[in-house]
């Protein structure tokens, strides 16, 4: 009997271990995504100048 009890205590340990692992990988916080930068957004210097007639760094170059 206590031979059986020796035997099956790694068993359950890792069990337990394994079960333990499982409940953190399904009830806890989420990572955030890959892909999700922390600046996202590419904002072109001098944008707010001359928007009514073109605009930006472009609008002094002849279009042909």
């Amino acid at each position: 009997m206590v031979t059986v009890a020796v035997l099956l205590l790694p068993g359950l340990g890792l069990l337990l271990f394994a079960m333990t692992r499982l409940e953190d990988r399904l009830f806890g916080d989420p990572a955030p995504p890959r892909h999700a930068r922390r600046r996202h957004l590419r904002l072109l210097p001098g944008g707010g100048r001359g928007a009514g007639h073109g605009g930006g760094r472009g609008s002094e170059r002849d279009a042909a």
